[in-house]
């Protein structure tokens, strides 16, 4: 461990929970999650209606708002990519209808690039570049249609310019969609955002024209405006994309300025705006790479629960990535604060700051007696709710924590699967994790430490592929030791029912039925009878407890009867080692010649004593 560790450590453990308190949970972070309006469309027409899609994108182009019309069609034309029959159903009802005949100009591109994926050229084979072009070229018709049929809307030239770019269009071609583009909206983000594509380095421009492109278009936008995140997506482009360095093409004022102009246009827009979740997406990454830690908490307080898939993805799993991220600006943040002083309240925010989104519901499920999974889950740091479900099984819940401990606050993921992460390590028994958000249920199956399955019935995505849902099917079958998967690669194939097909699951692995009320309310195990509850404790006494004969004693019939009160033998002895440590501590770092390891060494023991005191006083006020 670096001495700068040593110093930090501390710090994070103290400051840690205290900075982005007011931040929505992670189990709480959605992935791409569109507008209510849209996701309702987009459930049913997976579900076979289109009407509400039609009914929809009407709206749009009679209010011509053009913004929203284009990235609705890119969302329900993803959908149409693996559920196409509804789009169909429509076109062979209404063949003349402008907006379905959007739809599809989107969808053909979809489907080229689909083929082709998004690599780089070089690992795409000769086969898929054939596909790819054939396809494209099967769009040209389809993409005049939709132009024709809506004389003035800019969304199919937003299609015609990635159609573009993928059939390698030369500069004339690019340049008269873009005239015909501009005429309808010359303010419109989406068309902007593709041809900026068009102009960079890696396809047919260079990152000076893609800068100059951007910059242009921000100058001359209203205040307000989406182009002002313009060339905030030209630096994501040359910073993240292609890895500019300090001495590239690029001057850094230039991705500096970009970056102040995006959080200009943040101020429009009111914290937890869907709307503005792209741009400041993108611009929280931005800051963090700046190293302006402060502002990029800010930023994610802004975002809410509305993760984006760019640019996280750049890294890896998206919403993975956004949760890490976000947690590495709050330890950023604490080990700046002194150990001795309070963070201030610009970095703790306020708890009504950022709209929560929808409430998370969440239920594990043991395959162990209570007595057991509070053993194991001694050192999880989290107090958990514990009720007999029959038999050798336990329902495990979050028990409410009006001050999560620290460990609690470092864990990231939600909290539940991570303490079942813990208490199913060094186990034979697994654990399967349920949650339910909104209309959405999924779970994750924990078996001897690690993440096995993780799945989300989802009534908007796509019906998910047979090989991906049968590998998961296996693995659940061979933990619950279930002889034909074939009935559960169905369960998982289906995405209507959400909450249904969870229940079927839980049946279909012989585990008890799931309690009454979840997912409607919160602390679903209150009046589950037999419901018991394993206060937190810190890591050095859930150490002694791991000692304790009878592990039935760890559970409490309810909070307040927790642990007994510490002699004053052990508080006098405490409180007289934290006096010495801190005299010695004092006088080792004023004293040239001691060294800074063993001061900080003596510093750690005092902080060992003073977090003993501490946590013993916070547990006697709160019993």
């Amino acid at each position: 461990m670096s001495l700068r560790s040593l110093i930090t450590m501390p710090r994070l453990l103290r400051h840690g929970s205290a900075i982005g308190a007011d931040l929505p949970p992670d189990e709480a972070v959605l992935l791409d999650e569109p507008p209510a309006a849209l996701r309702a469309a987009v459930s049913a027409a997976t579900a076979g209606d289109h009407g509400p899609a039609r009914e929809l994108l009407a709206a749009t182009r009679l209010g011509a708002e053009w913004e929203r019309r284009s990235s609705y069609v890119g969302v329900l034309a993803e959908s149409a990519l693996h559920n196409p029959g509804w789009l169909e159903a429509w076109l062979d009802e209404s063949p003349e209808d402008p907006d379905a005949m959007l739809v599809k100009a989107d969808l053909c591109i979809d489907r080229a690039w689909a083929v082709r994926t998004g690599a780089r050229a070089r690992h795409v084979s000769r086969d898929q570049f054939q596909a790819f072009f054939a396809l494209l070229e099967d769009a040209v018709p389809v993409i005049g249609a939709a132009a024709e049929l809506n004389p003035d809307d800019p969304v199919p030239w937003r299609i015609a310019l990635t159609h573009a770019r993928g059939i390698q269009a030369p500069r004339e071609v690019f340049d008269a969609y873009w005239e015909e583009a501009t005429a309808r909206a010359p303010h419109h983000y989406g068309c902007h955002a593709t041809a900026l594509q068009y102009l960079c380095d890696k396809w047919y421009g260079s990152h000076e024209e893609m800068f100059a492109f951007a910059e242009r278009a921000a100058t001359e936008a209203l205040p307000g405006s989406l182009l002002h995140a313009l060339p905030l997506d030209a630096a994501i482009e040359y910073d993240v994309v292609a890895s500019g360095t300090e001495d590239g093409p690029i001057d850094r004022s230039r991705i500096d300025a970009a970056v102040d102009r995006a959080l200009e246009l943040s101020s429009f827009y009111d914290p937890g705006d869907p709307e503005a979740a792209g741009f400041r997406n993108d611009l929280a990454l931005m800051l963090i790479l700046a190293r302006r830690f402060e502002e990029a908490l800010d930023v994610f307080r802004a975002i809410g629960v509305h993760a984006r898939s760019g640019p996280w993805g750049y890294f890896g799993d998206a919403r993975e990535e956004f949760l890490e991220f976000r947690t590495g600006v709050r330890m950023q943040i604490a080990s700046r604060v002194p150990f001795f002083s309070s963070p201030p309240k610009a970095v703790t925010g306020t708890p009504t700051a950022v709209p929560a989104g929808p409430p998370v519901h969440l239920l594990a499920v043991a395959t162990a007696p209570p007595a057991k999974v509070a053993e194991a889950a001694l050192l999880c740091g989290i107090p958990l709710r514990i009720a007999p479900a029959g038999g050798t099984a336990s329902y495990v819940a979050l028990a409410p924590d009006e001050s999560p401990g620290r460990r609690a606050t470092l864990i990231g993921g939600d909290r539940l699967t991570a303490a079942a992460d813990t208490f199913t390590t060094g186990e034979k028994w697994p654990a399967l994790v349920l949650r339910r958000i909104g209309d959405r249920a999924g779970f994750t199956l924990l078996h001897k430490g690690k993440g096995v399955v993780t799945h989300e019935w989802d009534p908007a995505a796509p019906v998910g592929d047979h090989a991906t849902a049968a590998a998961k099917a296996a693995a659940l079958a061979r933990v619950f030791a279930i002889e034909d998967p074939r009935p559960l690669t169905g369960l998982l194939r289906s995405s209507d029912a959400p909450f249904r097909r969870q229940a079927d699951l839980v049946a279909a692995l012989g585990l008890p039925s799931l309690p009454d009320g979840f997912g409607d309310r919160p602390d679903v195990l209150a009046d589950v009878p037999g419901a018991r509850l394993l206060e937190r404790r810190g890591l050095l006494a859930g150490m002694r407890d791991t000692m304790v004969d009878d592990p039935d004693r760890l559970l409490t019939s309810k909070p307040g009867t927790g642990p007994a009160p510490r002699p004053r033998r052990w508080w006098l002895l405490r409180t007289l080692a934290f006096v010495f440590f801190g005299a010695a501590a004092a006088w080792a770092w004023w004293s040239p010649g001691i060294g800074v390891l063993r001061s900080v060494l003596v510093s750690l023991v005092t902080l060992h004593f003073g977090a003993q005191l501490a946590s013993a006083r916070k547990e006697r006020q709160r019993h």
